[in-house]
């Protein structure tokens, strides 16, 4: 039944969304500074996911904001389960753009309200749209836009994480910006865990210390990706051990 009701919630609550949608589309982005813009369009969309999460009965509970830096800055997560964008949605404080495989975008009212958000979606199948994907991504960055990407390439489904694929850390390198690690822990036992079928379960959410700009331009990408997986485990073991 709570599957049913949270699916059916989700809809409504996203065609609701469509008129703030439109009316952000029209804006004239020079009468914004890139705080202020993002400020405005990411209010509805962080109020949906947080009330879709709640939805499901399940909590959040977040540390470590102290050590979000100044934006813009790369967030580097560790990827559970599909409630892991509700999670980083609705409970990350601040403004920030998802890179989304490209099959997203095929998803109606989804695709326009993460154009608005300046999402990006990357085509890993080709090469050539990766590419102007990746420039994208630095100007973004540069413009003071956070980004936040799974190196893992795909859901987990559960808390062990796969292995960081260090070429989507260069987006930091070639931006000069801090990468902040992410670690999300418990998405995968809302549906994953249930045969797709929702359940309450108890997320935590822990935003690691940042890896500086200095460190960042020092390390090869090999060993940022391994520095930046580390902490995220770091942060898994101590939930484990609560």
């Amino acid at each position: 039944m709570r599957t049913i009701w949270s699916l059916f919630y989700g809809v409504l609550y996203v065609l609701y969304t469509v008129p703030f949608m439109k009316r952000y589309q029209k804006l004239d982005r020079d009468n914004y500074t890139r705080a202020e813009y993002n400020q405005l369009v990411h209010r509805v969309p962080k109020q949906f996911a947080r009330k879709f999460f709640k939805q499901s009965g399940s909590t959040m509970v977040v540390c470590g904001e102290e050590n979000i830096p100044e934006a813009p800055y790369l967030i580097v997560g560790n990827h559970q389960a599909n409630y892991d964008i509700f999670a980083y949605l609705g409970y990350f404080k601040e403004p920030f753009g998802f890179i989304s495989k490209v099959e997203v975008s095929k998803i109606p009212i989804v695709k326009p309200w993460m154009e608005v958000m300046d999402c990006l979606f990357l085509d890993r199948k080709n090469r050539r749209e990766s590419v102007k994907t990746f420039k994208k991504g630095i100007e973004l960055l540069k413009d003071g836009h956070p980004l936040v990407i799974y190196p893992e390439g795909t859901r987990s489904m559960g808390s062990n994480m796969l292995p960081f694929k260090s070429g989507s850390l260069a987006l930091a390198k070639k931006a000069k910006v801090p990468v902040l690690p992410v670690m999300v822990d418990g998405t995968y036992k809302i549906m994953e865990e249930n045969q797709n079928r929702i359940k309450k379960a108890t997320v935590y959410m822990t935003i690691c210390e940042p890896i500086s700009v200095e460190d960042v331009e020092q390390m090869k990408l090999e060993k940022l990706a391994e520095e930046t997986q580390s902490r995220i485990q770091k942060a898994l073991d101590q939930v484990k051990e609560r």
